[in-house]
């Protein structure tokens, strides 16, 4: 006859504790990894808005650069308050007028021109 080993109740405790303690740790690694991953995402924003902005500082700067000028605060002006010097006009560029389409011929009419009528 084959013995049977009994496993005492406080082995299979042990057991439970261990597994949930297992368990345990793998939310704590998973929530971990969540939060890096936001934390990456965010570097990568934060890097886009950062690029956005020295665009937008080399646009201002090059627009102080021009008002820094006669030239430039001259432009501005002209542009924006509609100003002119004594004896400037204006001048309207009108496009040229095309002439509109011939307008298509039906297939009786065709003949009719070929026939010379």
């Amino acid at each position: 006859m084959a013995r049977r080993r009994v496993v005492p109740v406080k082995e299979y405790l042990i057991a439970a504790a261990l597994a949930l303690a297992l368990v345990w740790l793998a939310f704590l690694t998973f929530g971990i990894a969540r939060k890096e991953e936001i934390a990456r995402h965010a570097v990568q924003d934060t890097q886009a808005q950062l690029a956005q902005l020295n665009a937008r500082r080399g646009t201002l700067q090059q627009n102080i650069n021009d008002l820094s000028t006669q030239r430039g605060q001259e432009a501005v002006m002209r542009q924006t308050y509609g100003v002119a010097k004594p004896g400037e006009e204006v001048i309207i560029v009108v496009p040229p007028k095309t002439p509109p389409p011939a307008p298509k011929l039906s297939w009786y009419q065709k003949l009719l021109v070929w026939f010379g009528l």
